[in-house]
């Protein structure tokens, strides 16, 4: 048989997601409605305070307000239940990808070989997502933090200036000392933990464990293929060697991640208590 008669003999897998799923519909269809119940509310709200006589408005303004924070809880369970379900669909398609390139009916139906890889495929996304949420997280700290410091900084010579102008008003009084210790207590948080530093690092692994698992997705790694054996006796055991590789792989990359974290607070701490011994008066 010719190579191009086997390439037509390959089974096919639906790789592609349908845009327009019920799941999306149905999410879409309730972010409509939260919309339009939030705009309600925004509408009741402007009529109350234009028209404070006007009871009907106040009513409707509760319930709407009501209704617009019980459709935000729906929905976010709901998109984050169907997220989940579509994230186990796609890593399971995933799954099954390389036994269907290389088209083998033996691996194709060997039921314990695609859960083991769907498995593995799992345990590599969830240590991505909980990389990425820790990217995310010391991001917006950092940027937030950032930029808090400068705008309080920035802002305290007008306050003082504004002070001076409107000596009348009390509280303007401690709006100098009271930005200027904000600032000193953000940067202070910014530079005892290292928020940049565990950003770009959970950055870098996040990277590595994508392109990791895209390696054994598609068997491109030495390691991950298992179909240029001559033995089709061998199929199963090489299948099952490459999930090893894939896991000792994505643990290796997991544990250094945390060994250099765990060297960076050690050597932070090794400078705090430097300089706190040469601060001490002898």
């Amino acid at each position: 048989m010719t190579d191009a008669a086997q390439m037509t003999n390959l089974p096919q897998i639906n790789v592609a997601e349908n845009p327009k799923s019920p799941n999306q519909i149905l999410l879409l269809t309730l972010k409509v409605f939260e919309y339009l119940v939030l705009a309600g509310a925004v509408g009741a709200g402007i009529v109350t305070f234009i028209l404070p006589e006007v009871q009907m408005a106040k009513i409707y303004l509760a319930v709407l307000a009501s209704v617009s924070v019980f459709m935000f809880l729906a929905n976010l369970s709901l998109s984050k239940t169907f997220n989940g379900a579509s994230l186990r669909q796609k890593i399971s398609r995933k799954a099954e990808l390389y036994n269907a390139l290389v088209g083998n009916s033996q691996l194709i139906e060997n039921a314990s070989i695609n859960t083991a890889r769907e498995s593995a495929l799992e345990y590599c996304q969830e240590l991505v997502d909980d990389y990425k949420r820790t990217r995310t997280n010391c991001r917006n700290i950092y940027y937030i933090s950032q930029l808090a410091t400068v705008v309080l900084s920035g802002i305290t010579p007008i306050l003082v200036l504004v002070d001076k102008l409107e000596a009348g008003v009390t509280w303007l009084k401690w709006l100098p000392v009271i930005c200027p210790a904000i600032a000193a207590i953000v940067a202070s948080i910014v530079t005892s933990f290292p928020f940049q530093k565990n950003w770009l690092a959970a950055n870098t692994t996040v990277e590595l464990l994508e392109a990791e698992q895209e390696k054994f997705i598609l068997g491109v790694s030495p390691l991950y293929s298992y179909y240029d054996t001559a033995e089709e006796t061998e199929l199963p055991l090489k299948a099952q060697k490459a999930i090893e590789n894939f896991i000792v792989q994505v643990n290796n990359i997991h544990l250094n991640q945390l060994q250099a974290m765990n060297d960076k607070n050690a050597e932070a701490q090794k400078q705090e208590s430097a300089a706190a011994a040469s601060n001490q008066p002898s």
